[in-house]
């Protein structure tokens, strides 16, 4: 394993985040105290608690996926995008370095980045509301896991996307909404029967019903269930991934 690498490439993801700091890290602060804003306050008069908790406290747990799924997607597709576009890519893939300290240093830094993001809001919230983790360890694992997850598929959308326009649409179009429908600011139990099997097969309530549980122990799923599926997701990105390097789809290109 070629450390060194893994710790170049990681170092110079990073710096690129500290350059660009206000726009990283101020703007999630911001956007979430619009939506306890909006959600909190508007909603929040009218649904005081969801299951004996707050209802500004039930949707810290959404917000935070919500936060860390958009930002982990956009930062990895964002850094390996870069190099293609720029050329720089081939420096990297004609190193001595194997596809997979190359996805450690730029997936591992993106999701640095998410951490932190999702640490962010999670300290802004406690200054709208008093939140309480029942289960720390388990919360800090959805949250390493979904931010890693995501940043897998976020490389693939990097190299996917021929142009600026693809590297928006997938998470305007298809994350955001699978997000705001996978149970952010309610629970599916809320939801008609039909509309709760239909929920089922949204991939992002199982994420969130199993962060939320290590915060308040209500979930609409069962946790190892909603692990299972986050490692299922996690393993089906990084074969792609792996088949990517392999076959030199669009790397080359």
């Amino acid at each position: 394993m070629n450390f060194h690498a893994v710790k170049a490439i990681y170092q110079f993801e990073m710096a690129r985040m500290w350059r660009t700091a206000v726009q990283s890290l101020v703007a999630p602060v911001l956007s979430t105290s619009l939506y306890f804003v909006i959600f909190g306050a508007a909603i929040g008069s009218r649904i005081t608690e969801i299951d004996g908790v707050s209802y500004g406290a039930f949707i810290v747990p959404g917000l935070i996926m919500l936060s860390i799924m958009t930002e982990s997607i956009s930062n990895s597709s964002f850094a390996i995008y870069f190099p293609r576009f720029t050329g720089t890519v081939f420096e990297v893939l004609s190193a001595p370095v194997s596809y997979v300290e190359i996805v450690m240093g730029y997936v591992g830094a993106a999701a640095t980045k998410s951490v932190i993001i999702g640490t962010i809001i999670f300290v802004t919230a406690n200054f709208f509301v008093t939140i309480e983790v029942a289960h720390p360890l388990v919360m800090i694992t959805f949250l390493v896991l979904t931010s890693v997850s995501f940043c897998l598929f976020g490389f693939i959308l990097g190299v996917w996307a021929d142009g600026w326009e693809k590297l928006t649409i997938v998470p305007i179009l298809v994350i955001m909404p699978l997000t705001f429908l996978g149970g952010t600011f309610y629970r599916i139990s809320m939801l008609p029967p039909i509309w709760q099997n239909i929920s089922l097969l949204n991939p992002v309530v199982y994420l969130i019903s199993g962060f939320r549980w290590s915060f308040y122990e209500n979930a609409d799923v069962s946790v190892a269930l909603s692990l299972g599926m986050t490692g299922t997701f996690l393993l089906a990105c990084f074969l792609v991934v792996r088949w990517i390097f392999k076959t030199g789809y669009r790397l080359r290109t």
